[in-house]
């Protein structure tokens, strides 16, 4: 086995934490509309973001934990 396939294969593990999503797919992930990922983008509510160009970009693993935190908080009575 060569240098490149154990490269390939660690790159393989590392699965879907190190995807790059785009707003699209952060919103059916979450299940909101684009428009309501921008507002909280505005807020700095929502999962932490970035800008790759004129795209904005999401990290799946940032996302992952974001909606764990949103599902430790306290619940509406």
């Amino acid at each position: 086995m060569t240098n490149t396939d154990n490269k390939n294969e660690r790159l393989a593990d590392r699965g879907r934490a190190d995807e790059l999503l785009t707003i699209g797919e952060v919103a059916d992930i979450v299940r909101v509309p684009i428009a309501t990922l921008r507002y909280w983008r505005h807020l700095g509510t929502g999962p932490r973001s970035f800008r790759i160009g004129r795209g904005v970009r999401y990290w799946h693993n940032e996302v992952a934990a974001w909606l764990q935190s949103q599902s430790d908080g306290p619940t509406a009575a």
